[in-house]
């Protein structure tokens, strides 16, 4: 190896290392027991992985290379498919190293589940999940009255998740809001056809709508169904007014969008306009963390905010400092093979284009510093209400989850500067409980764990501690630092019923005003730990009731199962896979394979 890079131990990495191709592809780093952290693309794999090894890089590349211990390639014909494979895979897979798009303010789509039986409503979020998204909207107002209409002539249904069947259907059924699809109150039939006229109306169609609305009319009307027909005119009357204040929402003529950004602490703020019928119809800002400058933030921020869209601009407008690094044809292919949709993209560096662009980028700009500074002012007010001796740049979140005492886990959240530092994030299981529920020694444990570990590698130590409790947790976490003979770390709980401040050594709690940006800065932390510890104990408690499963078949044990739920992820994806794919995870044989699939298909019936 060449000097400067770090030692590789693990031989079966190095060998790989040396056989990487020297081309355009798609490249997976993960750790030595195959759990995925990265997913990137290269012009050439063999010098992009390469670079990966070397010492002088940032530091979240250096969190990265101290887990790496296996990789995976995939060579591509193109840059351009090393693109669209990398998009699927991040959105598949969401690793953790991979930047993040965080929405800031957007404007809401409506999205058409991907469903039997899909359902329409308005949201702000955007799930790869097959679904149509119609919008963004930057009138709600507009939004309701789309929602509105389809409600009152093509209701569908209300309920969510998966459908039961009912006896009775539901109140809105009654009113009119539900198509009852629950109690057999409409042919599957008939609700596509419900469903394909909500396509209609939402994609500008609504005049096609309305001839086949009063066709219908007509033949009502000739058949004398007079009050079948007098529906089909309430319709025509409701999708005339439609096309009146559609004239307001204009998603094709002139449709362009303006994208500008700024950089700066591992973040990327952007700025979309979007300019519709020569009017500035919408402003979304977005967040990419967890970035590094020597990753290429735009291909990774377009597929992710153009994916799943049903309407596009014609142009994309650029900044022209990126067209060095990014072909404005090689763009247009990739965006032509998300979106199915031409989108020409252009670099503007002078006129009006290049002013809007400029615009956009000055709005990220801003955007970003007044975070930063936001964030700044509001660890200032934390050290004040704490009598810290500096702001509290690095807060570590600690929280305790359980059911009666069952499968106890924790948590521990990273804050640096206000933001989540995800790298910092980790999980425990409790082993000192043995099924008793004693919060305060789960407490005593994780935080002995935490920093023993910390103290023997000299690692970094917080500037704060959040335990998500009252006086009893504070007490536990600050006996264990005093046993462990750390320097001193201040220490605060949070209690959630009162919003209530625990600090050692004082009496009273510590209640600050709403309002208080210190207060905020905490609960954000807070909220964080018992997300991260609640998530990972509800997987817990899904991969036992998994494990269990797939022990009650035979030739099936523990170790077995825990190598098929490592291999394909849930029991749904189990079902999914070829006997021969089964029988090589789980080291069993052919028929074993079948008559497992075969009593998992019974249990899903």
């Amino acid at each position: 190896m060449n000097p400067g890079t770090r030692e590789i131990l693990n031989p079966d990495l190095e060998e790989k290392l040396e056989n990487v191709p020297d081309r355009p592809g798609v490249y997976i780093l993960k750790t030595a027991d195959a759990k995925i952290l990265y997913v990137g693309k290269a012009k050439s794999l063999k010098r992009r992985i390469r670079a990966y090894f070397t010492s002088s890089r940032d530091i979240k590349t250096r969190h990265l290379q101290a887990r790496v211990g296996d990789l995976e390639v995939f060579p591509t014909g193109s840059e351009a498919e090393a693109l669209l494979l990398e998009n699927n895979l991040i959105k598949k897979w969401k690793p953790k190293y991979n930047i993040n798009l965080k929405d800031g303010k957007t404007y809401p789509v409506i999205r058409l589940t991907n469903e039997s039986y899909p359902r329409v409503f308005r949201t702000r979020r955007i799930i790869f999940d097959g679904s149509k998204y119609y919008g963004p909207f930057p009138n709600v107002a507009h939004i309701d009255l789309y929602l509105n209409i389809i409600d009152k002539l093509f209701p569908l249904r209300k309920c969510r998740g998966p459908l039961k069947e009912k006896n009775r259907p539901c109140f809105y059924y009654h009113i009119g809001r539900c198509a009852g699809v629950c109690a057999g109150k409409i042919t599957p039939e008939e609700y596509r056809r419900r469903v394909e006229q909500v396509r209609m109306l939402l994609t500008g169609r609504s005049e096609e709508l309305a001839r086949e609305v009063r066709q219908k009319m007509k033949q009502a009307s000739d058949r004398r169904e007079y009050e079948k027909a007098s529906v089909f005119r309430d319709q025509l009357e409701a999708l005339r007014s439609l096309s009146e204040k559609q004239k307001v929402v204009d998603f094709q003529s002139e449709a362009r969008d303006y994208l500008g950004y700024w950089s700066g602490d591992q973040q990327v703020r952007l700025t979309v306009l979007q300019l519709r019928g020569g009017k500035l119809v919408g402003r979304n800002s977005m967040l990419l963390d967890n970035y590094s400058m020597e990753e290429e933030f735009l291909p990774a921020f377009l597929g992710q905010y153009y994916g799943g869209r049903t309407t596009y601009p014609g142009i994309l407008y650029l900044p022209a400092a990126l067209e060095a690094n990014h072909s404005g044809k090689l763009l247009e292919g990739y965006l032509e093979e998300l979106t199915g949709s031409r989108i020409t993209v252009s670099y503007p560096k002078r006129g009006r284009h290049a002013r809007l662009v400029a615009m956009a980028c000055e709005n990220a700009r801003f955007r970003l510093e007044a975070e930063g500074e936001r964030r700044r002012q509001a660890l200032a007010t934390l050290q004040e209400t704490l009598q810290l001796g500096h702001p509290p740049r690095r807060i570590e979140g600690f929280d305790i989850a359980h059911l009666s005492g069952k499968q106890t886990v924790a948590s521990l959240v990273t804050f640096l500067d206000g933001q989540p530092r995800k790298s910092g994030y980790r999980h425990y299981h409790i082993r000192s409980l043995e099924g008793r529920i004693d919060d305060f020694e789960a407490i005593r444990e994780v935080v002995a764990r935490r920093y023993a570990r910390q103290l023997n590698e000299k690692g970094k130590l917080p500037d704060l501690i959040l335990i998500d409790g009252g006086k009893g947790q504070v007490s536990s976490a600050v006996t264990m630092l005093k046993a462990l003979e750390a320097p001193p770390i201040p220490v605060v709980g949070l209690a959630k019923k009162h919003e209530e401040l625990y600090l050692p050594g004082s009496g009273e709690p510590l209640v600050l005003p709403e309002s208080s940006e210190a207060l905020r800065v905490l609960q954000a932390v807070r909220d964080e730990a018992h997300r991260f510890a609640t998530t990972f104990h509800k997987r817990v408690r899904a991969t036992q009731l998994n494990s269990s499963v797939l022990e009650s078949v035979r030739g099936i044990g523990k170790k077995r199962s825990k190598a098929l739920l490592k291999a394909f992820g849930s029991l749904d994806e189990l079902r999914r896979q070829q006997p021969e794919a089964i029988a090589r995870a789980a080291s069993i044989s052919l028929e074993q394979a079948r008559e497992l699939l075969t009593y998992l298909s019974r249990l899903e019936a």
